[in-house]
């Protein structure tokens, strides 16, 4: 009795562990970007990961000096992305996009994005709610 009542324990605790890693891996907003700095960016898809937690859309941006600087641009889960009306049809590669967001706090080429503008005129909100983004009226499930 007493070894089933201890394996019984430690498949208890060990499922409690790994149950709580993805929280402890999960960030807010906060941790990573900063809401005083607003970024909009134009750039060509390059890739786009529809991972979890987040998903990451890379995007090469052209400056005027015609160098290309790679960014990084993290968004809602990909389950969200879809509930909005994202496919992965929607960001082929190659395709022009508008990216409005918040840069990194560590000052590398990674932003939060918020809303992505397509060519055709298509707007559709990337961002991550609840995670303690800015809350300005752009995220449909905040009225």
């Amino acid at each position: 009795m007493r070894t089933k009542l201890a394996v019984v324990g430690c498949l208890v605790g060990l499922f409690a562990v790994a149950a709580a890693a993805p929280v402890v891996a999960h960030h807010a907003f906060a941790a990573e970007f900063d809401a005083n700095k607003p970024i909009s960016l134009q750039g060509k898809i390059t890739r786009m990961e529809w991972v979890n937690p987040h998903s990451w859309l890379h995007i090469d941006v052209t400056r005027d000096d015609g160098t290309v600087e790679a960014w990084m641009v993290e968004g809602g889960p990909p389950t969200s992305l879809l509930r909005r009306g994202f496919t992965k049809r929607d960001l082929p590669i190659g395709d022009e996009v508008w990216v409005e967001g918040y840069l990194a706090k560590d000052g590398s080429n990674k932003a939060n994005g918020r809303d992505i503008t397509f060519a055709d005129g298509r707007k559709l909100f990337m961002g991550s709610s609840g995670t303690g983004a800015p809350r300005d009226g752009r995220d449909p499930t905040e009225r």
